[in-house]
């Protein structure tokens, strides 16, 4: 979550979360199990991550990765498309990368990298269902102020930190240039083995549910199913746990005071036990907090502090959270192209988000005045890729929220949402959705016989497309 956001939505929804509105008549939706079956967009490839590494005292960090791939499109691949997106602070002068060598089953590869594009010619072709291994030595130093991939306040954070293969669409790679605004990399669910060794005073933490606190000098590291594999190298972190519904939620802070790290990890218990009841369960035996640096979402782990690099006041805080949590079910278990169909992840998270606020006792959907608050985004749909909003983000994330309750406004209202994301999730975890199929699971649901409820909102013939968060006083 890495948006100027805040400042506009806080005051407007202050107000509108103190406003009332009566809910729509129920509707009553076609036995979607029984009529319905899901289409998920394939990532056209499998891929198992093998990665070793090793950071010495002088916080350099060096990496051996073995990555097997098979081919799980219908082309012979004469190319392999990485990104590798520690090159782009080494061009901004930020940070280092060497790349020793790269070998494909052995032998040594010929490749070209320009930015975060790393472009591995293929000798002999990749056949539908071959497979190959590829092997890449390679050291970095992070950042002081990097985007995700960067050192923070004596913390290291390696997200990107190696070499992820892109998706394959449409007969070519779906690799899109790097943006410092927005998720512009996109990859398929994988399977992760970690080793690492760390010098004597660090803990890690990470997406894997089998790491431990307080954390060793040197370990391995497993994750499946995943999108991406994240690791922080932290310092002198507080840190308290608690377990809900056999999920362990770990919180560590810094300077926050004991009672504050008690409050985010009531929290997120709370919000954890309400997500699980009413969208699905949470696939995995552990999730993190991080109370530090930009406020972002990854599999099994996320950071919350700042905005923009201002920090947020400890109630803006605690509504981060609650948003960056609702991405582990929207982003890191139903998956979505974040560069051209952001809104399927940003704008369900945070419509996530105020379910869990108006489920609150006393509370309703105050629709009029949401409705209010996108008047003048009028002109474009929610579903366009990154670089046609030129910075515009209230699109992604604040008209397609309210354009997701303008849905139940008459349709059933709250608890008919809550019905409506559990089935979504049922049918579409650990699968890609696109606005196109989106449009078809909904009108399925709702028994709609036309487009007519998604024209003034969604490109209808996008098939490919994170706030202006609404936070203010949800608790």
């Amino acid at each position: 979550m890495n948006r100027s956001y805040f400042v506009i939505g806080c005051f407007i929804l202050s107000l509108i979360l103190l406003s009332s509105c009566k809910l729509g008549e129920s509707s009553n939706p076609p036995d979607v199990k029984t009529t319905f079956t899901p289409k998920g967009i394939s990532a056209e490839s499998k891929t198992k991550y093998n990665i070793n590494l090793k950071m010495n005292s002088s916080e350099m960090f060096e990496v051996k990765a073995n990555i097997d791939i098979i081919n799980d499109s219908k082309d012979t691949w004469n190319e392999l498309v990485f990104y590798l997106i520690p090159n782009i602070f080494t061009e901004m002068g930020r940070g280092t990368l060497t790349i020793q060598e790269i070998k494909i089953d052995g032998e040594n590869a010929k490749y070209t990298l320009e930015e975060d594009n790393l472009k591995i010619q293929l000798e002999s072709g990749l056949v539908s269902k071959g497979e190959r291994s590829v092997e890449f030595s390679y050291k970095f130093t992070l950042p002081e102020n990097g985007l995700r991939f960067t050192k923070n306040n004596g913390n290291l954070y390696l997200a990107q930190f190696y070499p992820m293969l892109a998706t394959y669409r449409n007969h070519s790679w779906n690799k899109e240039d790097y943006r410092l605004q927005g998720e512009t990399y996109h990859t398929g669910f994988s399977d992760f083995h970690v080793t690492y060794q760390l010098p004597e005073g660090y803990t890690l933490v990470s997406t894997s549910p089998n790491d431990s606190y307080p954390s060793r000098d040197k370990g391995t590291l497993q994750a499946s199913q995943v999108k991406e594999f994240f690791i922080a190298i932290l310092q002198n972190p507080s840190a308290i746990e608690k377990e809900v519904n056999q999920t362990n939620i770990r919180v560590f802070g810094f300077d926050e005071d004991t009672e504050f790290l008690k409050e985010i990890t009531e929290i997120a218990a709370d919000v954890l036990t309400y997500f699980e009841k009413t969208i699905g369960q949470y696939p995995y035996d552990q999730i993190d907090i991080v109370l530090d640096g930009m406020s972002m979402e990854y599999p099994g782990i996320v950071t919350a502090h700042s905005i923009d690099n201002t920090a947020l006041p400890p109630d803006l805080l605690k509504k981060t959270v609650v948003h960056e949590l609702a991405h582990q079910w929207f982003y890191g278990i139903i998956s979505n192209d974040p560069y051209h169909e952001a809104w399927l992840d940003e704008g369900f998270a945070e419509f996530a988000t105020y379910l869990y606020a108006y489920s609150r006792p006393n509370r309703n959907v105050p629709y009029e005045e949401l409705y209010r608050m996108i008047a003048g985004l009028e002109s474009m749909p929610v579903n366009l890729s990154l670089d046609e909003y030129g910075g515009r983000t209230s699109y992604i994330y604040l008209k397609s929220t309210v354009m997701l309750w303008k849905l139940f406004e008459q349709r059933g209202g709250l608890k008919e949402a809550e019905e409506f994301l559990k089935t979504y999730y049922d049918y579409y975890k650990f699968k890609e959705v696109n606005s196109k199929e989106f449009i078809r699971f909904t009108k399925y649901y709702f028994n709609l016989k036309d487009d007519s409820a998604f024209k003034e909102w969604l490109q209808l013939n996008s098939g490919v497309g994170r706030t202006s968060t609404l936070y203010t006083v949800l608790f």
